[in-house]
This record gives C-alpha cells, sequence and structure tokens, in this order.
C-alpha cells in the first residue's frame, strides 16, 4: 500500500460517440456502493478485500480500505450539508470493490467511459458526469491506472517525501546504506529518486535491489545474501507491508540482525507486522509518515455504519458477518443476525479513529475536488492562461477545467492545516517521525521523535523533539554505517580508487596546511604570516625568530660586548693617568687613544646587532660597524707606518719622520675613514638596508632580519676594511724584528693574524649560518677582532704600567738597560 493516498485527478475522459448509436460491446464492472447526485466525486476501485492469491482472489476483509471508503463518505456528506460549498449542487459516489490489478483497471476504466447500466444494446452513449478520481491507496495500481485512463495527473508529495528521508539518513551521518523497492513501477521509480536525493546529500548507496511478494525466491535469496555480506548496517526499505514482512521472517530464520531499518510508510506503522515472525528485527526502525490528525465526527459516523445503509453491498455484508460473527442470509450455517449488533458495542480496528493519518488524506482530498469544484462552477477569475476562460456548466465541466482550479485551492481544514498546491503540483510536505518501539497485542508502538516541514527554510525543515530513541539491534547510541570511518582534523579524504566518493582514505594535510573540519575534501593554506600546528587542524601565527636581548645568546653576545667596552675605557683611564710615561708616549700617544676610542664604538656597536630589527637598527648596524672598523684599522696602520719610520729615521741621512709627522698621522687615518664613510653613504642612499621577514628558509617561522639592500655595498664594506687589515698585516710583519725591548710591531702583527683568521672564517660562516645565528656569527666577528686588537696591543703595555713600573723607562724601551 501506498504511503500517502494520492490525489489523483484521474479526469475521466468523457468518451463521445462519432456516431448517434452504437453497440453495446460486454458488461460494465457495476460499484459496490452508488450514490447519483449531480455531481460525482468516486474512490477509485480500492481493495476491501486482503488477497494472497491474485488468480483464484482468496481473502480476508480489509478493514482498513473500506475505512478509507466510509471517510469519503463521510466527507461528501459533511459538504452536501456545508451551504458554503458547491451550493445548488450535490456531490455522490460510486465506489469499487476490486480484486487484484486488472479489476481494478476494470473499474477505472468503468469509471472513465462513464457508461449507465443500459438494457439497450443498441443505444450505450449516454454519459454521467464524473468530474475525478481519488486513487486506490496503493500506488501501484493507482499509476497504472493513470497511465490506461487519465487526461492528465499528478502524483503529489512523493519526490518531496523521499527528499526528507534522504536528509534523514544524512542528519544521522548515515553515509553507506542499502536500498531496497518492490520490484515494481512505484518501487522502482521511488528507490531511483531516493538514490539521486541521497547522493546530493553526499550518501553513497552500497547496493540496491528490488523484489516482490509473488515473485521467485531466487530473488529473496539474493536480497538476504547481499544484506549478510554487506558493510552498511542501515537499509532504506521502500517497499510495501507484505515484502517487509517475508524478507524480516527470512533474516530472522538465518539470524541475521543488528541492522537500522528505515521504513516508508508504507509499512511503518503497519500492525499486520505484528503477525511476522521476524517483527522484532524491525523494533528500532524509523520512517517519515504523514501527520496524525483528528476529523471531528468521525468516530460517530464509523459506529453507525450498517448493512442496512446500502443492502445491495456485498462487501459490507461480509463486513458485518466478519465482525459479529453471525450471517444475515437465512440458510446460512451460521448463527442469524438478530439485528442488535452494533458497531459502538465492540472495540474493533474499524472504529478506532486514534490514528487517521492516511484517512485525512483521503478526507483532504475529497475536500480539496469539492473546494475546486466550487471555484469552477462560481466562476471566479484566476490569474494565469485560463484568466478569460469562459465559465463551465455542470453538464459540460473538462477535465483540464478542473485541473487547473484544483491546482489554484487554498483552504483551511478545521484551522488546524491550511491546504495548497505549489506550482509542481506538490501539496506541502508535513511528516512526523515516528519510531517503531515495541510491539503490544499484535499492535506495533511507536513514538513521534521528530517532524519534517518543507515549508520551512532549508536547514530547519527536520527537527527532533528529545525522545529517547531506540535504534535497530539494540543499540544506545546512533548505529554508525560508513564505508571509511570520519576522517580527523589534519586529514583529508581521498576518494580510493574505483569505489564510491564515501570510500575514502585519510590523508593527512601538508605542511602549512590545514583541515579544521571532520571529512574535510581538501585541506585549506594558511594565511600569511600564519603555520600549522602539529596536528594539522589550525593555523597558529608563526614564531617570530629574531636575536634578542632576553634569551641566553643574545644576552651572552651583550654582556661581551659591554664587558670590552669597558675594559678599553678602563685601559683608557690608566693610559690617561699615565699619559707622561714613556711607555704611553712612545709610538704616538695620540693615536692610541684614538684607537682605544674606536675599539670602545667597536665594542657597542655590536649591541646594535641584537634586538628586533628595525629600519633604523638597520641602517645603523651595518655602517656604524664598518666605519668604526675602518678608523680602528686606520689607527692600527699609523702606528705601523709611525714604528717603522721610527727606526728609519734612526739611520745616518734619514729624515723620514717630517714626511709622517702627527698630522700626517692625523690626515691618513681621517682619509682612511672617509672613504668608508662615502661608501656608506652611498649605499644608504642608493639601496639601504631594511627589515625583513624571511618566510623562506624555515616555513614554520618567520626570520625577522636585515636585508642587506645592497649586497655590493656590503661586500665593498667588507673588503674596504679587509684591504686595511692586509695592508697592515703586511707592515707590521716588516717590522716585527726592528731592536727594541717593547716592539709593538710585533704586537700588532698577532693582533692582525687573528682579525684577519676572524673574517676570512666569517665568510662561510655568514653565508651557511641560518636566521639568527647568521646575526650572532656576525657579533662574534665583530667582539673577536676587537678582542684581538684590545689584548695584543693594549693588555702587555698595561701589565707594565700596572705591574712592571720599573720597565716603564726610556732607557728599558730602548734596550740600554742590562738584564
Amino acid at each position: 500500500t501506498m504511503l500517502i493516498l494520492e490525489l489523483l485527478l484521474l479526469m475521466s475522459v468523457l468518451i463521445k460517440a462519432e456516431q448517434p448509436d452504437c453497440r453495446l460491446q460486454g458488461k460494465a464492472q457495476l460499484p459496490d456502493v452508488l450514490l447519483k447526485n449531480n455531481l460525482y466525486l468516486l474512490l477509485c476501485a480500492t481493495f476491501f478485500h486482503s488477497f494472497s492469491n491474485q488468480k483464484n482472489c482468496l481473502f480476508s476483509v480489509n478493514y482498513r480500505e473500506f475505512k478509507f471508503a466510509c471517510t469519503m463518505i463521510f466527507a461528501i456528506e459533511e459538504i452536501n450539508k456545508n451551504p458554503n460549498i458547491l451550493p445548488n449542487h450535490t456531490l455522490g459516489y460510486e465506489i469499487f470493490n476490486a480484486c487484484g490489478f486488472s479489476n481494478i483497471l476494470q473499474s477505472a476504466l468503468s469509471l472513465s467511459n462513464g457508461q449507465d447500466v443500459v438494457t439497450d444494446e443498441l443505444n450505450c452513449t449516454k454519459v454521467d458526469t464524473v468530474q475525478a478520481i481519488i486513487g486506490h491507496s496503493g500506488s501501484t495500481p493507482t499509476i497504472g491506472t493513470m497511465h490506461k485512463c487519465s487526461y492528465n495527473f499528478e502524483l503529489f508529495c512523493i519526490s518531496l517525501y523521499i527528499t526528507s528521508l534522504a536528509q534523514l539518513v544524512k542528519h544521522f551521518g548515515w553515509t553507506w546504506v542499502g536500498a531496497l523497492s518492490n520490484d515494481n513501477d512505484y518501487g522502482k521509480n521511488g528507490i531511483a529518486t531516493f538514490i539521486k536525493a541521497a547522493q546530493e546529500e553526499g550518501v553513497c548507496i552500497e547496493y540496491s535491489q528490488a523484489f516482490e511478494s509473488t515473485g521467485s525466491k531466487t530473488s529473496l535469496k539474493n536480497i538476504v545474501d547481499t544484506i549478510r555480506t554487506s558493510t552498511s548496517k542501515v537499509i532504506m526499505a521502500f517497499m510495501s507491508h507484505r515484502e517487509i514482512k517475508i524478507l524480516v521472517d527470512e533474516l530472522y530464520r538465518q539470524n541475521i540482525t543488528g541492522l537500522q531499518w528505515i521504513g516508508s510508510d508504507a509499512w511503518i506503522t503497519d500492525d499486520s507486522l505484528a503477525d511476522s515472525q521476524g517483527h522484532t528485527l524491525l523494533i528500532g526502525s524509523i520512517g517519515f509518515t504523514v501527520r496524525n490528525a483528528q476529523i471531528h465526527g468521525l468516530g460517530p459516523f464509523l459506529q453507525e455504519v450498517n448493512p442496512s445503509q446500502f443492502p445491495k453491498s456485498m462487501f459490507l455484508r461480509e463486513f458485518w458477518e466478519s465482525i459479529f460473527q453471525c450471517s444475515l442470509s437465512p440458510n446460512a450455517l451460521q448463527r442469524a443476525c438478530n439485528g442488535s449488533e452494533h458497531l459502538k458495542y465492540v472495540k474493533h480496528p474499524f472504529t478506532d479513529v486514534s490514528d487517521l493519518r492516511y484517512a485525512n488524506n483521503v478526507y483532504k482530498a475529497v475536500y480539496a475536488i469539492a473546494h475546486a469544484l466550487h471555484n469552477l462552477l462560481s466562476c471566479k477569475q484566476q490569474k494565469g492562461p485560463f484568466a478569460n476562460a469562459t465559465c463551465a456548466q455542470p453538464t459540460t465541466i473538462q477535465p483540464w477545467q478542473i485541473l487547473h482550479y484544483l491546482q489554484t485551492v487554498n483552504f483551511s481544514m478545521n484551522a488546524e492545516e491550511t491546504v495548497f498546491f505549489d506550482s509542481k503540483g506538490d501539496s506541502p510536505a508535513r511528516y512526523e517521525l515516528v519510531n517503531l518501539r515495541k510491539v503490544t497485542k499484535g499492535t506495533m508502538e511507536v513514538a513521534t521523535i521528530g517532524y519534517y516541514d518543507a515549508i520551512q527554510p532549508r536547514g530547519q525543515q527536520f527537527t527532533m523533539n528529545n525522545v529517547n530513541i531506540i535504534w535497530g539491534g539494540g543499540l544506545r547510541t546512533v548505529p554508525v554505517s560508513l564505508c571509511s570511518e570520519s576522517c580527523p582534523l589534519g586529514t583529508r579524504k581521498a576518494v580510493q580508487k574505483g569505489r564510491p566518493i564515501c570510500c575514502f582514505d585519510c590523508i593527512p594535510c601538508p605542511p602549512g596546511e590545514i583541515s579544521n573540519t571532520t571529512d574535510a575534501s581538501d585541506c585549506v593554506k594558511c594565511p600569511f604570516g600564519y603555520w600549522s600546528n602539529s596536528r594539522g587542524d589550525e593555523c597558529i601565527i608563526k614564531t617570530v625568530e629574531f636575536l634578542s636581548f632576553t634569551e641566553i645568546m643574545g644576552i651572552v653576545l651583550m654582556m661581551l660586548g659591554l664587558l670590552g667596552a669597558f675594559l678599553t675605557m678602563f685601559i683608557f683611564a690608566v693610559f690617561f693617568h699615565y699619559k707622561d710615561t714613556p711607555i704611553v708616549k712612545a709610538n704616538n700617544s695620540e693615536l692610541s687613544f684614538l684607537l682605544l676610542f674606536s675599539l670602545t664604538l667597536c665594542f657597542l656597536c655590536s649591541l646594535t646587532f641584537i634586538g628586533r630589527p628595525t629600519e633604523w637598527s638597520c641602517m645603523l648596524r651595518h655602517t656604524a660597524f664598518g666605519i668604526t672598523f675602518v678608523l680602528c684599522i686606520s689607527c692600527v696602520l699609523g702606528k705601523t707606518i709611525v714604528v717603522l719610520m721610527a727606526f728609519k729615521a734612526t739611520l745616518p741621512g734619514r729624515n723620514v719622520m717630517k714626511w709622517f709627522g702627527p698630522l700626517q698621522q692625523r690626515i691618513s687615518v681621517v682619509s682612511f675613514t672617509l672613504v668608508q664613510v662615502l661608501i656608506c653613504v652611498l649605499w644608504l642612499t642608493i639601496s639601504p638596508p631594511s627589515p625583513y621577514m624571511n618566510m623562506s628558509y624555515n616555513r614554520e617561522k618567520i626570520i625577522l632580519e636585515c636585508r642587506l639592500g645592497s649586497a655590493v655595498s656590503f661586500w665593498a664594506v667588507l673588503s674596504y676594511i679587509g684591504l686595511l687589515a692586509v695592508l697592515c698585516f703586511i707592515l707590521a710583519f716588516l717590522a716585527r724584528k726592528l731592536p727594541d725591548n717593547f716592539n709593538e710591531a710585533k704586537f700588532i702583527t698577532f693582533s692582525m693574524l687573528i682579525f684577519c683568521a676572524v673574517w676570512i672564517a666569517f665568510i662561510p660562516a655568514y653565508i651557511s649560518t641560518p636566521g639568527k645565528f647568521t646575526v650572532a656569527v656576525e657579533i662574534f666577528a665583530i667582539l673577536a677582532s676587537s678582542y684581538s686588537l684590545l689584548s695584543c696591543i693594549f693588555i702587555p703595555k698595561c701589565y707594565v704600567i700596572l705591574l712592571r713600573p720599573g720597565a716603564n723607562t726610556k732607557k728599558h724601551l730602548l734596550g740600554k738597560v742590562p738584564h
């Protein structure tokens, strides 16, 4: 049976004879219940019997279908009594009792032909005004009927219902499911629509199979084998109660359990499932069904149904005899009914109005057609292609007219629900999500656990009502049905070759990229200045690295620089205090003081390399370093030249000191220094050093460094210092063997040797050392070369001044004091 009683709009094709008479070819099927009025609303052939063999039509009474028929009669009588709907017109009906699909088609053809019961075989052209057909509750026979005798039809709600099922599967995180259906047009089309809707929601179908209760056992065996070997734990069963009972019975016999069923409303609330052996496997099933409703007055109406209302109805007699176990026939073997039987004295599913989900659809269908007829006969001006159409007469109503007006109805049912159809012909999809919880005395007990309303915005259509859910297999938590486990944060999905998209491997995000959601399809690159953490699920600000005053290496280098400056100033003070002594006056004390001053600047300039690089610090550190070191080497070079000149002047006929006196010494120092100043000015003018965030060397860190700007200028500064140092070393080396007890040239040679060795080693270390260690190497070279000059040139003199004052005499310096 169908989950929702469709409004089919089987508008009858009114057959007109081409000639004034015709010959009757056969006997039309007669309705089981008939009430003729000037307008007809028809319930197309329904099963008043549940059959087990279509060929022989073996059956038992189907109370559910009969309740639908009585609901239609109740609605028609209610409308006929209502002066606001179809005034001056009354509705009639014909109800056919069919057994099997072929009988349904025969009944439908009888309706569409519109033939009266005639006795004159030469005149069979009289046509009734059959306006509409309300379809059978089974979708397959209804669809077949539409194909045979419909002018136009719409199958309402099914696409929306299937969409809601796909969203339900997605809501619980089931991305790997099986799909089963009836092996007929309705089942195949329905499951095909479900598969498409599920795939749009990112759900994969592991298998899709169909079978019929009347089919071969092979198809059932194949389905059971598929379920047994499959890895999905959720099954969408888009089939009737007959097929689901056969299937779960077989699964029960083979002990296949632990499945979560999603049921269509063709069976999810069907009490007949309680009769199946495997009904326990369905406990925990969930599915959408139409919302329950109350039809005021229907209960008393059903209790008043009796055979005297329709004395010609054979089914009503069978129905009565079945309930009261008596006979209405005078010669029957059963006891005769005595007339005291009344439905209000019995408790029976037929009179139970606690669950009117589908009967309410019949009720609304009748009212929808009645309102359409009312609007049509009222000839209201309508928008659209029929706006200027001629008003219809009751005897000449055309099917397309009813179809148009039916699509435009909009009315309320008892102020609780509004009935209307959208542009596609679909009525509002409103469903209850029910959970099959247990079986009690032949009744499948369900609980409403949520709602679906297609009118709401997407994302708000599906709501849960916080009711505890009983899951399939006795689980207390939501079952898991995945082809692959969810990819955690920090990974992305990589679809396995040749398999659905739900089957994938989890690949860690590469460095610098993250995924902060589960099952991410791609990793996202971190923005500028950020890097992925170790888990790959978050972008964090990159560590900024530079030689800081607060870190150990920075503190050590800073202390060494300050210590060197302090020692230099101490020596300066000693020399100033003993400035009149021979050892200080020897070899130009003025150059010694200038050298001590430049060494102090050399030690202090190393501090500019420590700390966060800024625009000013970058320009200062390299230029200050270059200028102070040239000043320092210039002073040493001057002292070396003075030593050479002094000893050359002692030779007879030589007076070279006049060419390199104090003035010339000052000029030489200033000249050498001005060259470096010029180089630095050009450097700062053309392309000055600037702070730079180096992200290429270490992707996890931002290395703050000073970009050289002009590498040529930087190496020119170093080359000029090196040139002066080499020249100084050569001159000092030449003067190392001159006679003197305190030959300063020897100490200058040692200091220049260390100086040159340090800066030669600096070049490869500077190029190969990364990050802040590059700065540390540069500071170390500055400090090492400065300490070499300080220790080799001035420490020995301080030793003599402070610890051996007796040696601080002119005679001793000239080597005239005996040892």
